[in-house]
């Protein structure tokens, strides 16, 4: 017979895990950056001892929630695709500046833990490159464009979210204007430098 009691523990283990990883979400922004693995315990509806177990100390539990965001709502709006090889573009880097200008306090914590690593740049370069090159494929875009461009893109919109605009006028504006400079254009880009993050 197969060992359904096992099966039963990776489900639990599964699902006490996404549930630790959605109340840190939460939490981070609610509290702020000092917020404790005990109040995540308590807002996941877990024992701290589960909390301890899975993430030894808060730099891992802001890398999990960092992949989290990126697996659940930055990956999913990359996928999408429709007639209009523009508009997907656009709307996927949009959905990657939203989704990460909610999250402030995550971000900030992501760059001072190293959370953004090689391997989170590289999956998100990947995630954008079909689409780059479907909207380069219908002379969209300038032809020289890489898809590390697109996260340099994102890097710069999130430069203009601040607390004094919670509807996010300004990165609205900028955003607008960075696509723009992703239009075919008379003159070439310079060339990027050798060094690539994640790996063009």
């Amino acid at each position: 017979m197969p060992n359904t009691g096992a099966e039963d523990l990776r489900v639990d283990a599964a699902r006490n895990y996404e549930r630790v990883v959605v109340a840190a979400d939460q939490a981070f922004e609610d509290v702020g950056p000092a917020v404790t693995l005990e109040e995540v315990a308590r807002r996941a509806g877990v024992s701290v001892a589960t909390v301890y177990r899975r993430f030894r100390n808060r730099d891992l539990l802001v890398r999990a929630v960092f992949k989290h965001v990126l697996v659940t709502e930055i990956e999913p709006a990359a996928a999408v695709e429709t007639e209009d090889p523009w508009r997907d573009l656009v709307a996927s880097v949009a959905a990657t500046v939203e989704a990460l200008a909610r999250r402030q306090v995550v971000l900030a914590l992501a760059r001072e833990s190293d959370a953004i690593d090689v391997e989170t740049f590289h999956r998100y370069v990947q995630s954008m490159r079909r689409l780059l090159r479907r909207a380069a494929d219908a002379g969209l875009v300038r032809p020289e464009l890489e898809a590390r461009d697109l996260a340099a893109v994102v890097v710069m919109a999130l430069a203009t979210v601040h607390p004094d605009d919670p509807g996010g006028v300004d990165r609205t504006r900028y955003l607008a204007l960075l696509f723009d400079g992703l239009r075919p254009a008379p003159t070439r880009l310079p060339p990027p430098s050798a060094h690539t993050p994640g790996g063009e």
